[in-house]
């Protein structure tokens, strides 16, 4: 069976405020499942915000496990990031999971993959999923050359520009600011 997948998650820190948007857009093969499908996800009363790509059931699950990781280290958004890529990585059951996540506070941002690695992004930007590279380079021009945009702003027009040339990405967005 094939699985629903693909997107892009852009997450941006600029000046005190962070961002993080999805696309809504999930293919299944070479068509277009969904739309609309919510890929941004709140934790700690709106205190973490994640964003995930890839296997939509995989990434339910992850965020189920972050959330339990957040809980049980007192919301400490790092020490669970850790903990998580921790299990995933040695967790038979979990390895096979094929999505990743990006987490948000508002003084960092992480991406957490299933290869136990837990990155803080140069630039306080970070992207994942399969319009990654076209979002994550819009944001850092207009991070550099528009500095007058909010973080919000910055993830808006960039995930609008990676939607205008990746196939497995939309503009319809959800974006949370922090």
């Amino acid at each position: 069976m094939t699985k629903i997948k693909s997107t892009t998650v852009l997450a941006v820190l600029h000046n005190g405020k962070v961002a993080i948007g999805a696309d809504g857009q999930a293919t299944m093969g070479n068509y277009v499942a969904k739309s609309n499908v919510r890929k941004i996800r709140k934790f700690q009363d709106g205190k973490v915000v994640t964003g995930f790509a890839g296997s939509t059931a995989d990434a339910f699950t992850l965020l189920e496990r972050f959330d339990e990781k957040l809980n049980s280290h007192g919301g400490n958004m790092k020490r669970a990031a850790i903990e998580l890529a921790k299990d995933w990585r040695m967790d038979r059951y979990l390895r096979r999971l094929e999505a990743m996540l990006i987490a948000a506070d508002k003084s960092e941002i992480l991406v957490i993959s299933g290869t136990g690695d837990v990155i803080e992004p140069d630039n306080h930007i970070a992207a994942i999923g399969s319009g990654a590279m076209y979002a994550q380079s819009a944001a850092l021009a207009l991070k550099k050359h528009a500095s007058q945009l909010s973080a919000k702003d910055i993830v808006e027009e960039s995930l609008n520009i990676a939607a205008d040339i990746c196939i497995y990405t939309n503009s319809n967005l959800v974006i949370e600011e922090l």
